[in-house]
């Protein structure tokens, strides 16, 4: 939020420096992100002095330039080129001396001595525009005879600087989202800081009504949603463009300004916090403003033009006949007032902090009036906020107040009420406030002290502290005006034992498979939750009715929640190759999120939605290219089926302990599933290409997506052990076996290991034929087994034994033949 250093002077005396006020709110957790410094006028009219015209003569080689001298307050009068037709002696005028920037727009020029037609000029005498203090072009400035040579134009103006600091709130602090709402803060900072101080609420007393008969009448239907609704009818005003005060409050924290009546109410509306709105009264047919809702489905058209279909939870302003407005929301298109308006109809309301957020939500609209209703404001200040309101529009505007003010109220919302010990302090704080101390810091906040009894305090919490209830959000407040930094570190530590738990553990062994992936020359990808339905549209592995849908989402390519990490990483490919990034590896930790309208249970409410942490990587391209040393490899599915090895591996999860079944469904042409005996704990294989020309990618990709949250299940059952390297050796031996085409290594590989339990320390596969000299539908596999005893040498005969077992049981099993 952007608050104005000179407005909020208006509220509080203080003689800190803009950078010091934004520490100090920082200190009080009304973090200033930063201070800017704004002007008014552009340059700020540095540069810039009054001079006099001496004398004006035709320029002797021009028939509409003249030039001038003009005393510019120096020792000699300037000599000035001036092409204005109504430049003459004896005016006073602007100057613009050489060095002096000038500024159009964005773009800037800088005076300098420069021959004109032959004839040298040094300085330029200005019109409006080109100092940027109005419009005009017909002529140059000339400035009443009174004003003073020398005089800075800044000085004659009144040009000053303000400051921008911009505000960060959270949201349970609404009550800081005006000016004199940080003001308020900010007196409670100061007197606790030893500086007097005083907090000036701008007054209201001069508000009376001039007719007390035919002003608009208000029938609240909805309590409920509307608590409390004031309104005054104001005739005769007259809509025009703001005076520069207002206008310059309103653009120097970023408002554009619009006109008076609409200025005053976001004027007010960033002074006080309060959102108002003004009717223009020729659109209140029937001469009664009704609070209500609508049918389900009526239609409305909001003051940006758009159509929007409302539910009958939807609160309105309305006419006899129609909404005018979605209350706390947006204004109706016919509602807002106009430069033909000449009566209005100004509303202060308090709004159900519920029922606007969920309009607000449910019709995807966000403005400034919603921000504030939402999260809460002060239902017992809409009557001063609507007289404050009222007085600016009379002043800027005219007219009338008629009628009484219309304030229904018929269940006041009392302030909260909490007890408070002084023990609980300074026992939360870790440090002993002196009562008095307390008292002074709940007095600045503007909390009362009820009563007092047995070290116990009763307060009374104003009602624009929506966020304090408790006593222990007192003891916040008491602790963030006293300051955190002015608690010491005692001399005594108290700590007390702590373990890591299996977040913990998971966390850590995340960033050791990042470093890992990383390492072999993987890119982090981090991708939106929020996915568009239309991935998931006609897909039997992840079926549109297992999305999690957003009740207000976005737009519809952000309408659901992620079942896979694969459209993510499909969208970075496409990003990348679209442009020359053709060779990619990415890898991607993230959560995806399931429904399940079986699984739905009457009091657990959360029953049919699931949750899952995964891992997701994605080859495409080239591994190795355009190298010296290596010849062009393109990625293939057996790398990507090495990488899982790899990351199952260095979580400590050894071959034998998973293995693979091969599949293929809409999402894969090829895949295989990776389980344990108790849980699938991922898939991995090749992209369908209709999923790939969906996604716009004209290359062959290879995905891997594993259940991290299966994945610790597993770790968490295995154990770190340690033997020494054997120094007895190895023996290798090699089979060629002939098999049937449909075949995999993985049976051979589960046959090898089920036949030698002990001595088997490795299957590998290193040759594979098919074609020439083999019977039809059949292939050979050429596998190495490495066996070795830790206790000693193998002799012949055992090596023997073990092949020959290995050899019969594939024979048996898998109808193998030695070639």
């Amino acid at each position: 939020m952007n608050i104005s250093y000179n407005w909020l002077k208006d509220y509080i005396n203080f003689d800190l420096s803009p950078d010091e006020v934004a520490a100090a709110l920082t200190s009080i957790g009304l973090e200033a992100e930063g201070v800017e410094e704004i002007q008014t006028v552009k340059g700020g009219l540095e540069g810039l002095v009054v001079g006099e015209v001496l004398t004006c003569v035709d320029h002797p080689n021009s028939d509409h330039l003249h030039v001038t001298s003009v005393n510019v307050g120096q020792e000699e009068p300037l000599q000035i080129v001036c092409g204005a037709a109504n430049v003459a002696a004896g005016q006073k005028v602007i100057v613009a001396l050489v060095g002096t920037k000038l500024y159009s727009g964005e773009e800037s020029f800088t005076i300098k001595k420069s021959k004109i037609r032959g004839e040298e000029s040094f300085g330029m005498i200005c019109a409006e525009d080109e100092i940027g203090i109005g419009t005009s072009h017909d002529g140059i400035i000339v400035l009443p005879a009174d004003a003073k040579v020398g005089t800075l134009a800044k000085d004659y103006y009144n040009i000053k600087s303000d400051y921008l600091l911009e505000v960060d709130i959270t949201p349970n602090r609404v009550d800081a989202a005006s000016h004199f709402g940080i003001a308020r803060d900010f007196g409670a900072y100061l007197k606790q800081n030893g500086k007097a101080t005083d907090l000036n609420r701008p007054s209201v007393d001069a508000f009376t009504v001039d007719v007390k008969e035919k002003g608009i009448n208000v029938i609240v239907e909805n309590e409920e949603a509307c608590p409390r609704y004031t309104g005054i009818t104001i005739k005769g005003v007259t809509v025009k463009e703001s005076p520069d005060w207002l206008k310059d409050r309103l653009s120097i924290i970023g408002l554009r300004p619009i006109n008076n009546i609409v200025d005053v109410t976001n004027y007010v509306l960033h002074e006080m916090g309060h959102p108002l709105h003004a009717f223009d009264m020729k659109e209140i047919s029937g001469g009664t403003v009704y609070v209500k809702t609508l049918a389900e489905g009526t239609k409305f058209v909001t003051l940006d033009e758009q159509d929007h279909a409302l539910s009958d939870k939807d609160l309105m302003i309305c006419n006899d006949k129609e909404g005018m407005c979605i209350g706390g929301v947006f204004g109706g298109l016919k509602s807002g007032v106009t430069e033909t308006t000449t009566d209005v109809f100004l509303e202060c309301a308090y709004f159900n902090p519920t029922w606007v957020r969920k309009t607000a939500r449910r019709h995807g609209l966000s403005t400034d009036s919603s921000f504030r209703f939402e999260r809460g404001v002060d239902p017992n200040d809409t009557l001063y906020v609507l007289k404050r309101a009222a007085l600016l529009i009379k002043e800027v505007a005219g007219g009338n107040f008629v009628g009484e003010i219309q304030d229904i109220y018929p269940a006041k919302i009392e302030n909260p009420i909490v007890e408070l010990s002084y023990a609980k302090v300074n026992s939360l704080i870790g440090k002993d406030l002196d009562k008095e101390t307390v008292k002074s810091i709940l007095a600045s906040l503007e909390i009362k002290i009820k009563g007092e009894a047995d070290d116990k305090l009763t307060l009374s919490i104003p009602t624009y502290r929506v966020d304090v209830l408790r006593d222990v959000d007192v003891i916040e407040d008491i602790l963030r005006i006293y300051g955190y930094n002015n608690i010491e570190i005692g001399e005594s530590l108290k700590s007390n034992l702590s373990y890591q738990t299996a977040t913990d553990k998971g966390y850590d062994l995340q960033n050791l498979i990042s470093e890992q992936l990383t390492g072999d020359g993987f890119y982090e990808i981090m991708n939106n939750s929020l996915t568009k339905e239309a991935y998931y549209t006609g897909l039997k592995t992840y079926p549109d009715s297992k999305c999690v849908r957003l009740l207000n989402p976005l737009s519809t390519d952000l309408n659901v929640m992620r079942q896979t990490l694969l459209f993510g990483g499909l969208e970075s490919i496409a990003y990348n190759r679209n442009r020359k990034s053709n060779d990619l590896k990415f890898y991607e930790f993230g959560n995806c999120y399931y429904f399940d309208a079986e699984r739905k249970e009457a009091d657990k409410p959360l029953r049919e939605y699931s949750e899952e942490f995964h891992l997701g990587l994605w080859l495409c391209g080239d591994i190795n290219s355009n190298s010296w040393a290596t010849a062009t490899e393109k990625s293939s599915v057996y790398q990507l089926k090495a990488y899982v090895e790899n990351v199952l591996s260095r979580l400590g999860m050894i071959q034998g302990q998973y293995e693979y079944e091969q599949f293929s469904n809409d999402i894969y042409s090829v895949a295989l599933t990776i389980k344990t005996r108790s849980r699938v704990i991922g898939t991995a294989g090749i992209v369908a290409k209709k999923i790939l020309k969906q996604a716009d990618i004209n290359t062959e990709v290879y995905f891997a997506e594993l259940n991290w949250d299966a994945l610790m299940k597993e770790t968490k059952k295995h154990k770190v052990t340690f033997t020494e390297i054997s120094k007895y050796p190895q023996v290798r031996r090699d089979l060629a076996l002939l098999l049937d085409k449909n075949i995999l290594f993985e049976q051979i590989e589960k046959i090898a290991y089920k036949s030698e339990k002990k001595l088997l320390k490795d299957v590998s596969l290193f040759d594979v034929y098919e074609g020439k000299n083999l019977p039809e539908g059949k292939k050979s596999y050429a596998v190495n087994f490495v066996i070795q005893d830790d206790e000693k040498t193998l002799t012949d005969k055992q090596i023997d034994a073990i092949m020959q077992k290995i050899q019969k049981s594939l024979e048996q099993e898998l109808n193998a033949q030695l070639r």
